[in-house]
């Protein structure tokens, strides 16, 4: 690959992580001030896909994939929620999980469940590292089984 195919390729997958971050920031604004994904979505397109906030979060966001990412979990959080229930340890509750927490696990869940042609085990990655990038301790270990079990359970022939 030639240094301007490569360079290409890392700014495709910056802008996706920035469009995954950026979504699981609306799923949790949308559920601590109760607002509706269409508005969320417009704010979020008209002042943070751009990387240009106080976050840290460089670079621009896809903003297909954050729209589908936050569209697609509200269409279809009852599933989702179901979804992760079943494949959390014993003794979690989603409701029980911080807000944060819930909106990642939502969004992965989202990817895993309706985007086929995504390998899992990127997707689990991606979402592992994010988590990191919202908590300090075993949270990312915590999001990695849960959607590890998940992923098996769902895409049994990549495992």
């Amino acid at each position: 690959m030639n240094k301007a195919a490569q360079k290409h390729a890392e700014d495709h997958a910056a802008s996706r992580r920035a469009a995954r971050l950026r979504a699981i920031q609306a799923l949790f604004q949308m559920e601590m001030g109760g607002m509706g994904a269409r508005r969320v979505i417009e704010e979020f397109k008209e002042n943070r896909l751009d990387g240009g906030d106080d976050t840290g979060v460089s670079g621009q966001a896809d903003p297909k994939l954050f729209e589908k990412l936050v569209q697609g979990v509200v269409e279809y959080q009852s599933g989702i929620d179901d979804s992760i229930r079943s494949h959390l340890a014993k003794n979690w509750r989603l409701d029980r999980l911080d807000t944060t927490m819930r909106a990642l696990l939502r969004a992965a869940s989202f990817e895993l469940l309706y985007f086929p042609q995504k390998p899992a085990r990127a997707i689990l990655d991606e979402y592992v590292d994010l988590a990191g990038d919202f908590f300090s301790g075993p949270e990312p270990g915590f999001v990695n089984a849960a959607l590890e079990a998940l992923a098996r359970d769902q895409r049994k022939d990549e495992f």
